[in-house]
């Protein structure tokens, strides 16, 4: 297994997300308008961005959590049964800490 080439497909993955974050929280954070139909809208979208930033954040922690494997050696491991992950698992999720059997068991 290539693990530079999944180490590297993890970190592009962390900076488009912290990227992305970055453009959620500039948003979250502009002026609102004055026109209370328009504050309305305004709210709906900002809860939207909101759950997008918790899927975002929970992402960026699986992420960090694959590194960490990387690191020390036990990434493409399943952390819970110790079988090796699937190539086409990893390519398809490379974040995942667990084989196709154990995600299905979950």
């Amino acid at each position: 297994m290539d693990v530079a080439h999944y180490k590297a497909v993890l970190e592009a993955r962390q900076a488009e997300i912290l990227k992305r974050l970055r453009r959620i929280d500039d948003d979250l954070g502009r002026t609102r308008n004055p026109d209370s139909a328009e504050r309305a809208t305004e709210a709906e979208n900002d809860e939207v961005l909101e759950e997008f930033g918790h899927v975002g954040s929970d992402e960026l922690k699986a992420l960090a959590a694959a590194l960490e494997r990387v690191e020390d050696g036990t990434y493409g491991i399943c952390v819970k049964c110790g079988k090796p992950i699937s190539a086409e698992r990893l390519e398809a999720v490379p974040q995942t800490p667990f084989c196709k059997a154990c995600a299905a068991k979950l």
